[in-house]
C-alpha cells in the first residue's frame, strides 16, 4: 500500500529524548516548521522551559515527563498526545544512552540499563505508537552508524543499536509488506554527532570519554528525521562517515576493523572522568546537560 505522509506543518509529532541533543534539535526544527510537537524525556523542568520558548514564538508544543523504560509511561505519553491533539502522525524514538567500557569488563547492571533504554524503550515506543498510526503515519527510530558497524570501548551501546535495527527491520517487513499498512517505518543512522552523549554515558574508563571527529551537527540529524516524517524512507545514513562505515562493514569488514582499532585513542580525552555515572539512572538535569543540543563544541553559525 502506498504511504502518503502529511506536510510537517500539518502533523502532530511525538519525540522522545527531547531534552537535549538530537531530540532537542528535532523538536526545535519541528516547531519552527509549524508542527504540533510533544516533547518527552525525564527532564521535566527542561521540557517545560523548551515548551515555553517555543510557544512564546507562536509554536505549538507540550511536554510530557516520560521514562521510556517504563511501558506504562510510554502509553501515558501516547494517551496525553491524543488527548491534547486528537491524533499522532509521526512518532520519533530518539531516547538513547551509552556506556564506555571494555567489552570484557564487568558492567552487567549498566549494560542491562542500556538495553532497557536503547532497545526496550524503542520497542515500547513502536508498539504503543503503531495502533495510532495505522491510518497513515511515520514511525521513526534513531539508530546509529554502529547499527551496522562497530566502535571500540562501546560494546553494549553497539549491541543495543544492532538489536534495535534487527527489530525495526522485522517490524517494517510485517507492517509494510505483510499487513500493507500505510505506515512508513524508518531507521535513522547518524555518524558521531556533537551532542552531550559522552557526558550522559556511564563511564568505566580511567579517562573522560569523547566522540571522534569528524562530528556532524545535531540539526543534520533533525533534518533527516523531518524528511522521513514527510517522505517514506526505509533507512537514512546521516553524515559521510556513516555511509563509509556501514559500507565497509558490509563489503570490507577487515578494513573497517583496522580503522576502528586505530581510533581507540580518539574515544578518550586526556582528562580524568568527570561524572562516571552519567545520566544512566538520573536525568540530564542532575548533571547539568539538559537543554543543550551540543556537547563540547560551540554550535556552528546558523545551526
Amino acid at each position: 500500500m502506498s504511504t502518503k505522509l502529511k506536510k510537517i506543518q500539518d502533523q502532530v509529532v511525538v519525540v522522545t529524548g527531547a531534552s537535549s541533543g538530537i531530540g532537542l534539535a528535532t523538536v526545535e526544527l519541528l516547531a519552527e516548521k509549524g508542527a504540533s510537537v510533544v516533547l518527552a524525556a525525564r527532564s521535566g523542568n527542561t521540557l517545560n522551559e523548551v515548551v515555553a520558548r517555543i510557544t512564546t514564538k507562536g509554536g505549538k508544543a507540550v511536554a510530557v515527563s516520560c521514562d521510556v523504560t517504563d511501558r506504562a509511561q510510554v502509553e501515558k505519553l501516547a494517551a496525553s498526545t491524543v488527548e491534547k491533539y486528537g491524533r499522532i502522525d509521526t512518532w520519533v524514538n530518539n531516547a538513547g544512552l551509552g556506556v564506555y567500557a571494555r567489552a570484557d569488563a564487568d558492567q552487567d547492571a549498566d549494560a542491562r540499563r542500556i538495553f532497557d533504554v536503547n532497545f526496550w524503550g524503542a520497542v515500547y515506543g513502536c508498539q504503543v505508537a503503531l495502533p495510532h498510526l495505522k491510518s497513515g503515519g511515520a514511525l521513526i527510530t534513531v539508530g546509529s552508524e554502529v547499527s551496522d558497524a562497530s566502535a571500540p570501548l562501546m560494546a553494549m551501546y553497539v549491541a543495543s543499536k544492532h538489536a534495535i535495527k534487527g527489530y525495526v527491520d522485522v517490524l517494517r517487513l510485517e507492517v509494510e509488506d505483510v499487513d500493507k499498512l500505510p505506515v512508513a517505518v524508518t531507521l535513522i543512522q547518524p555518524t558521531a554527532v556533537d551532542t552531550p552523549f559522552p557526558q550522559h554515558a556511564a563511564n568505566h574508563l580511567d579517562r573522560e570519554p569523547k566522540l571522534p571527529d569528524p562530528m556532524i551537527e545535531p540539526k543534520d540529524v533533525a533534518e533527516a528525521i523531518l524528511h522521513a516524517a514527510e517522505h517514506p524512507t526505509r533507512e537514512k545514513k546521516v553524515g559521510a562517515m556513516s555511509v563509509v562505515g556501514t559500507t565497509l562493514a558490509k563489503l570490507l569488514p577487515g578494513v573497517l576493523d583496522t580503522m576502528a582499532a586505530g581510533r581507540t585513542g580518539d574515544m578518550m580525552s586526556d582528562e580524568p572522568p568527570r561524572n562516571p555515572a552519567g545520566a544512566l539512572r538520573q536525568s540530564s538535569e542532575v548533571i547539568g546537560t539538559a537543554g543543550r543540543t551540543h556537547g563540547t563544541k560551540e554550535p556552528k553559525k546558523g545551526s
